[in-house]
């Protein structure tokens, strides 16, 4: 810990920097509150996402049971190719995160004749299904940096509250007790003085 100047232009140093911290720290320990509210809601739409691919691939299931096509997914995966994730960009409490718009496809041509029926709605399904986990992806990526930002904003936070502040309001202290000395002590060498000039007059 660097030694402070136990001088009056220090003095008023460290009541600008300590009156700069108390005013910063309610904005950080908002813009912390903002983030934990916001990482919460990011983990519990990675949940929901979860769950929408359980509930869908359930249902899918029961599709392709019924027509006996288990053996058919892998083959139809080749006429899908996915051409790009679609993001938008979104501002929170400073942090700038990926918002999900959607996910495009290029399907390649096949014989009507020869596939089965079902193709058409097996590629469809599929698709649905890449695009429930392009989202989660989106999602687990605003989660990824809303905690970067949240986990630098409260060491910022308690540097505030636990170093600086506490530090400014004892450099002051100390500044305060040494001045109030030297100010006593020149108090008593001046009335020594006078007292010492009034003899010799005398």
């Amino acid at each position: 810990m660097p030694k402070i100047k136990l001088t009056k232009s220090e003095l008023k140093t460290q009541r600008d920097s300590l009156k700069q911290f108390t005013r910063f720290l309610p904005t950080l320990q908002l813009k912390k509150q903002q983030l934990q509210l916001e990482a919460r809601k990011s983990q519990e739409r990675v949940e929901l996402n979860k769950k929408k691919e359980s509930d869908f691939k359930n249902n899918i299931t029961s599709w392709i049971a019924m027509f006996g096509l288990n053996d058919e997914v892998e083959r139809i995966i080749k006429y899908i190719k996915i051409e790009g994730i679609f993001t938008d960009k979104m501002n929170i409490a400073g942090v700038g995160i990926p918002v999900y718009k959607g996910a495009k496809f290029a399907i390649h041509e096949y014989d009507l004749f020869i596939e089965n029926p079902w193709v058409d709605d097996g590629i469809k399904a599929l698709c649905d299904l890449v695009e429930i986990r392009a989202e989660r992806d989106v999602i687990i990526e605003q989660y990824r940096r809303i905690s970067n930002e949240l986990r630098i904003t409260t060491q910022r936070v308690n540097l505030f509250e636990k170093v600086k502040i506490p530090l400014c309001k004892e450099n002051i202290k100390k500044i305060q007790i040494y001045l109030g000395d030297q100010l006593t002590s020149a108090v008593g060498r001046s009335k020594i003085a006078k007292k010492k000039l009034s003899e010799a007059v005398l």
